[in-house]
């Protein structure tokens, strides 16, 4: 029987882990989970139910400290072509941006590492108190936009420039990093009173929703190696929570953060989720799938399909299905030619006789190759990323 998200936040709290980390398709419900995780722990915060970050935000804040979608919603662009305003990106008013930029002056520090993930000739500056000239009203407070140049490294620069996408959910991104990396630093610190500050020593949880968006692989990775470092870093008892639709994100953070639990998040028809622990190989097949997954398109590709591939493709829905708790791979493949399809691919890769040796398919066989493939990949969300990203 399915759960409410609130039961799986609370299983998550329970549980009592110092890193759980989730993998779920998109849509599944990883976000909602993070509000309703933080709901959880900010109604313990309060002394009540259904409080909402907007009624108690420093102690929600003080409690647990999270980054998702919501985390992204908090920017947006001033497109003023007609006022022919240089694009700036705006911040709407909130406490955690206040927290890092404002209170813990991590300006700088955010700057440096957006760079190391993106360009380090394209610099961010965040702007100062402004007022009109005539009225001396404040038009914008400090810290509430962001302007975006490259620098040229003889004194001058572009103009104001309006990133990409990705370049700015990687902005973003290091805003929350960088704090992260001040939290952990505070509290591996283990008296209160050695502390450079106590705003973090309430803090319980980080709760991390796919920081991944737009990343290119080698970002991808260099990213999640970075996160998993930091986290293992961690001396305190705070406790972490991530979640990912991305296999690749998934499986760094698998291979580097030791003692973790694991956990695939299910949506079912009916409204309800399931949160089932994933142990073992289970975990460790998501780099190899993408291996048989890129040498079986390259061969589609380029129209040199062999009957080997066939091998590669029944590897390829075994691990898949594994790792989803099917108990056959058979049952993942499309319904209205499932019999058909086990066997052409049971005789493909398991051929005895030796009139079955011939490397080179027919073309029914080599198109049964790609409708099988494209199966999975339109079917089974964790590919859709690879495609977006491909």
């Amino acid at each position: 029987m399915g759960k409410t998200l609130t039961e799986i936040a609370q299983q998550l709290k329970d549980a009592n882990k110092k890193v759980q980390l989730i993998y779920a398709f998109n849509g599944s419900g990883k976000t909602r989970l993070s509000r309703e995780f933080k709901r959880l722990i900010a109604s313990k915060t309060n002394g009540g139910e259904g409080n909402d970050e907007a009624e108690q935000p420093e102690l929600s804040r003080n409690k647990i400290l999270y980054y998702n979608a919501f985390t992204e919603d908090l920017f947006y662009w001033d497109n003023d072509l007609a006022g022919d305003v240089e694009p700036r990106l705006k911040i709407q008013a909130n406490t955690f941006t206040d927290w890092a930029l404002k209170d813990q002056g991590q300006d700088m520090n955010v700057i440096a590492t957006f760079q190391r993930y993106t360009n380090n000739k394209l610099t961010p500056r965040f702007n100062e108190e402004r007022k009109d000239g005539n009225t001396g009203e404040v038009i914008a407070k400090a810290f509430s936009e962001v302007t975006f140049s490259l620098e040229r490294g003889d004194d001058e620069h572009s103009g104001n420039l309006k990133i990409s996408k990705g370049e700015e959910s990687n902005f973003i991104w290091s805003i929350f990093y960088t704090l992260l990396e001040q939290v952990i630093g505070v509290l591996n610190v283990p008296e209160l009173g050695d502390r450079e500050t106590n705003e973090f020593d309430q803090l319980e949880y980080v709760f991390i929703d796919d920081p991944v968006s737009s990343l290119d692989e080698n970002h991808l990775i260099e990213l999640a190696v970075n996160l998993a470092s930091l986290i293992k870093s961690n001396q305190s008892d705070l406790k972490f929570v991530v979640t990912t639709h991305s296999p690749l994100f998934y499986n760094v953070l698998f291979n580097e953060l030791n003692g973790k639990a694991c956990y695939m998040l299910g949506h079912f028809e009916d409204g309800s989720f399931s949160l089932i622990e994933k142990n073992g190989d289970s975990n460790k097949s998501f780099s190899y799938h993408l291996y048989l997954k890129q040498t079986i398109e390259q061969a589609i590709a380029d129209d040199k399909v062999e009957k080997y591939h066939f091998t590669l493709l029944r590897n390829l829905y075994e691990k898949t299905a594994s790792f989803l708790g099917y108990p056959k791979w058979s049952e993942i493949l499309p319904d209205d030619k499932q019999l058909y399809l086990n066997r052409i691919i049971n005789f493909t890769s398991h051929s005895t006789l030796s009139n079955e040796t011939v490397a080179e398919p027919t073309p029914p066989e080599k198109a049964t190759v790609k409708l099988l493939l494209d199966h999975l990949k339109n079917n089974y969300g964790f590919w859709q990323q690879e495609q977006e990203n491909g």
